[in-house]
């Protein structure tokens, strides 16, 4: 007889197709002393059937009769219902080991490795949430991987570390004079259906040096921006002009409440551009730049300063950037589907 799974961990009254508790065939056992299956299906408020299959299955020979033991019945069915379970992709070394590879060596981040194994090697169907999961639960850990306690969870992307959550401290940095909100801004902008919206915000490096300004369209996820020589508002201000002068389709701007973009009414003067300010601890308004401004860290790790780093090099990892395929253009890059919108539209 099969018996159907179900979560009950305690005992009660036994149901017909369930899978019985361990206090189920305890009290079985009980029962049993001179009793038919019937008998104790009755008293149990069960189902003979289900009785009397648990009596027949996990019952032992001993002399001429049988015996029946209620650990010895449980660990029979535990043992069963491992031995039907389908290994993962992820138990065996050869898909543990290309998952590993991956991560390890070119740091790719599960969802990209997910859908790449999908299209090169179908017979090893895996989704991003289980390798999170065996991630987490340091399966994919290597022996000779000590950089960290976080394991493998250190090569990636967010190194393994929690993001902050609701409830944190108060907000306490100086509020920019006539910043609009950032629920002010158009609607077509929140919907990412049509190019133009855009997102800034400064990456900053070690000491009060130069920085770099990044500006991504919202709809494409096209980088432009620049260096700028100080960590200043006037600086700052001067990059963003650039930026959106090379692209007059740019309409509106959603900023963090950083003090370097307080002179955004200069940007607003000589663009026309409307600049909105993100709300404290609210991250989804801005998810696409800091998307990117995690594949910039790539390149120029936290702790590194940006004095010593010439335009042309930060103008090689913004192009580099905008030539890598992504997931949500069907692999299509950021330069590809902004330039094809604007030809269309014109």
């Amino acid at each position: 007889m099969v018996f159907a799974c179900d979560n009950r961990v305690s005992g009660g009254p036994m149901g017909r197709y369930a899978r019985l508790a361990l206090a189920e065939r305890e009290e079985i056992v009980l029962l049993r002393r001179g009793g038919s299956c019937g008998g104790m299906a009755g008293a149990a408020g069960g189902d003979k059937a289900t009785v009397s299959g648990e009596m027949a299955g996990d019952s032992f020979a001993v002399g001429s009769g049988r015996c029946y033991r209620a650990s010895a019945a449980q660990r029979g069915c535990e043992s069963r219902r491992g031995s039907c379970v389908r290994p993962g992709v992820l138990d065996g070394e050869r898909g543990a080991g290309l998952v590993r590879r991956l991560v390890v060596r070119e740091h790719r981040p599960p969802g990209r490795i997910a859908g790449g194994i999908a299209v090169e090697r179908p017979g090893l169907m895996v989704f991003a949430s289980a390798i999170h999961r065996a991630i987490n639960e340091r399966r994919l850990d290597p022996p000779g991987l000590t950089r960290t306690r976080r394991g493998i969870r250190a090569r990636l992307r967010h190194k393994g570390k929690r993001r902050h959550g609701r409830g944190g401290p108060e907000e306490r940095r100086g509020k920019i004079p006539g910043a609009r909100r950032g629920g002010q801004r158009p609607e077509i902008v929140g919907e990412r259906s049509g190019i133009g919206g855009r997102e800034g915000d400064a990456v900053v490096g070690k000491g009060a040096g130069a920085c770099l300004v990044t500006l991504v369209d919202r709809r494409s996820g096209l980088l432009s921006g620049g260096r700028c020589a100080a960590h200043a508002r006037r600086d700052v201000a001067d990059v963003g002009i650039g930026a959106l002068r090379r692209h007059p389709e740019s309409r509106t701007v959603t900023l963090d409440r950083g003090r370097g973009f307080a002179d955004f009414e200069k940007v607003v003067q000589a663009t026309g551009a409307v600049f909105c300010f993100a709300l404290p601890r609210h991250p989804w308004r801005r998810g696409g730049n800091g998307n990117t401004d995690g594949l910039i860290r790539e390149c120029f790790p936290k702790g590194a300063g940006f004095t010593a780093v010439g335009e042309q090099e930060v103008r090689a990892v913004y192009d580099a950037i905008d030539h890598r395929p992504r997931k949500r253009h069907g692999c299509r890059t950021p330069w590809e589907v902004h330039h094809s919108t604007v030809l269309h539209l014109l």
